[in-house]
């Protein structure tokens, strides 16, 4: 994971710092540089699953070009198997 031009993981810092923000109940709440690098790698690799998916979804429907439709339809099966839960109750941030 590295940091190049102000971006970490691709994503630039004020955008990871600003998605983590959205979660947060108490606005004093600080991130590292490891924690935004950390969270940074998680959205790529989130990115491009949906990505590859959604290619494959394209394919199913025999066509050359992936569309917001495609992508729409992969989607809902990432943020279902993403959602942190433990022992079937979920986790508070």
């Amino acid at each position: 994971m590295e940091e190049r031009d102000g971006r970490t993981g691709g994503f630039r810092k004020d955008t990871v710092d600003r998605l983590l923000r959205l979660h947060f109940r108490d606005g004093r709440t600080r991130v590292n540089a490891d924690a935004q690098l950390l969270v940074a790698e998680l959205l790529k690799v989130f990115v491009r699953e949906a990505a590859a998916r959604a290619a494959r979804q394209a394919q199913a429907e025999d066509l050359k070009k992936v569309d917001t439709e495609q992508l729409e339809k992969v989607l809902p099966q990432l943020v279902c198997n993403s959602q942190p839960e433990l022992h079937g109750s979920r986790v508070r941030m």
